[in-house]
């Protein structure tokens, strides 16, 4: 039974993946990719993108999805979500990982940054969402979204209004998408991590200075491997957490215990 769930776990699945080009979006495609699932990612950066699809092809993996992909546009989510049905003939994972944010005190921070932000982490959600809807709904899915610890204000860092109001969003849009989807068999959890070892963080945590004051308030003193949160969206995603809906989850090495 214990290895049945840890092989091919998605077997037969189709996952949309956002924001596959890096960090945690490759490692949940690579990872997804080998618990069986056929991955239809997307980025921003097209070549990004192409070398996640290259390494997945060099293990034997199945992933696909190209060009630039901006989901903060409409009718690019759209386009994204028709090819992958165009493609596989379905959609059983919808993964809203991609985001990307501004920073700056609520008093300084310009409009056009704080609606860059909303667009970049909670619209994006929105329109994969609301084009995948249809979809999902023929036949059940699971739609997993992640969001952050900021959206529970824990790191008590000032110049992350947007961003901390943006994850929020994205938490309550879960818990709606999960009532909404119940009748159509159609789960949804959001995952809230800490500190996490990605492209972007990587300079902070390479200098002793940054790093100290990164992971001052993080008890476990280390940050997350993009492959930890991927494990948790995993199991998300799976059969295995059936009865899981509306939840978020929160994976930051104890910040919301201090």
């Amino acid at each position: 039974m214990t290895r049945r769930w840890r092989m091919g776990r998605l077997e037969g699945k189709v996952a949309l993946i956002s924001g596959t080009g890096g960090g945690q979006g490759r490692a949940a495609a690579l990872r997804f990719a080998r618990e069986g699932a056929k991955v239809f990612g997307c980025d921003v950066d097209a070549a990004a993108q192409q070398e996640t699809v290259a390494l997945a092809r060099a293990g034997g993996l199945e992933v696909a999805g190209g060009g630039s992909v901006d989901l903060g546009d409409a009718q690019a989510a759209r386009a994204w979500v028709e090819e992958a049905v165009a493609a596989y003939g379905r959609i059983d994972i919808l993964y809203n990982n991609a985001s990307a944010a501004r920073f700056g005190a609520v008093g300084d921070m310009s409009v056009d940054d704080w609606r860059w932000t909303i667009r970049n982490e909670l619209d994006l959600v929105f329109y994969s969402t609301h084009y995948a809807w249809r979809h999902l709904a023929e036949r059940g899915g699971v739609i997993v979204n992640i969001s952050s610890v900021a959206a529970w204000g824990a790191s008590g860092t000032t110049g992350i209004g947007a961003h901390s109001a943006a994850k929020a969003g994205v938490v309550a849009l879960t818990r709606q998408l999960a009532v909404e989807g119940a009748r159509h068999r159609i789960r949804a959890v959001s995952i809230s991590p800490g500190v996490v070892a990605t492209p972007g963080t990587r300079p902070f945590l390479d200098n002793p200075a940054t790093r100290a004051a990164l992971l001052a308030g993080v008890p476990v003193e280390r940050a997350a491997e993009p492959e930890e949160i991927v494990a948790v969206a995993l199991f998300a995603a799976s059969d295995e957490a059936s009865y899981l809906t509306g939840a978020d989850i929160v994976v930051d090495g104890g910040m919301l215990s201090l």
